[in-house]
């Protein structure tokens, strides 16, 4: 090309255009739209948002608990759709969604899934079912001073390349106990399996949420509200690298000081991918 030249980007057919933008994010594809109605068609295309959907799409939509989804009239909308109602899956006992912007893998343990010491007595937890959890039954915390949840995820399910924050979500009731400043906990987010092992950080977080003069004072991390109503706290995050089978393993312990605890209600553990806005 001399210089000087320069090149109109709308020689291009929309089937070149579309090949583009399937090769960038959910989010520029849809920036694109604006750009004129040629881009807008190839922006809207099933081959563009093909490519945005997981490889393993159809393997994780036949493990649905409710395998007669709605009949989607593109690609984009199954997409939009997978982003806005996330998928219970594995029988009842995971939830799946997408990230909106980047097209990445969303999953939530839920609780059933996960193992709590003494989860299985009566005296020490309760299993009720709220309406406004993802899964049939949550876990209650009724009365324990060794407090220990751990999960566990298989690496090649989750997108790879993509750095992945581990949170706890719950909830505290109004007669919870055992959680405040003087009691933080601990939670870790570790790699396990392959060739090598890695020893996740350990750090203290709080679960009561504090009030605004005692935010400052607290140097760890604190639960933030979420948008359906529930509290997340980070446990850790790490990177999932391409064609590695391991396992990410989670924990959240308070068991050193035997102090007495009630009141937390467990909806699970969700990994949702680090998204650089």
């Amino acid at each position: 090309m001399k210089e000087g030249d320069t090149t109109d980007i709308y020689v291009l057919s929309e089937g070149c255009i579309a090949d583009i933008l399937s090769l960038t994010t959910p989010r520029d594809a849809c920036r694109s739209s604006v750009v004129s109605l040629m881009f807008r068609s190839a922006a809207d295309s099933d081959s563009v948002w093909e490519r945005f959907l997981p490889s393993d799409i159809q393997l994780i939509l036949s493990s649905s608990m409710f395998p007669s989804l709605p009949n989607f009239s593109s690609k984009k909308e199954q997409f939009l759709h997978l982003c806005d109602n996330p998928l219970l899956i594995d029988n009842g006992t995971k939830t799946f969604a997408l990230e909106k912007c980047s097209g990445k893998k969303c999953y939530m343990i839920g609780a059933k899934q996960l193992a709590i010491s003494w989860g299985d007595t009566p005296l020490y937890w309760n299993w009720p079912s709220l309406p406004e959890s993802r899964f049939s039954e949550v876990a209650e915390l009724l009365r324990v001073c060794w407090l220990e949840i751990r999960g566990r995820m298989k690496t090649r399910l989750l997108s790879p390349n993509t750095t992945y924050v581990a949170y706890l979500v719950f909830k505290l009731t109004d007669n919870a106990y055992g959680f405040g400043n003087a009691h933080p906990v601990e939670v870790s987010v570790k790699l396990v399996g392959g060739d090598r092992a890695e020893q996740g950080e350990v750090k203290l977080v709080y679960l009561n949420k504090p009030e605004e003069t005692e935010a400052d004072s607290r140097p760890e991390g604190v639960p933030k509200e979420r948008k359906d109503g529930w509290m997340e706290i980070k446990m850790g995050e790490f990177f999932n690298e391409r064609d590695e089978d391991r396992m990410v393993e989670m924990s959240l312990m308070e068991v050193d000081d035997y102090n007495w605890k009630s009141g937390l209600i467990i909806q699970g553990i969700e990994l949702r991918p680090k998204w650089n806005h």
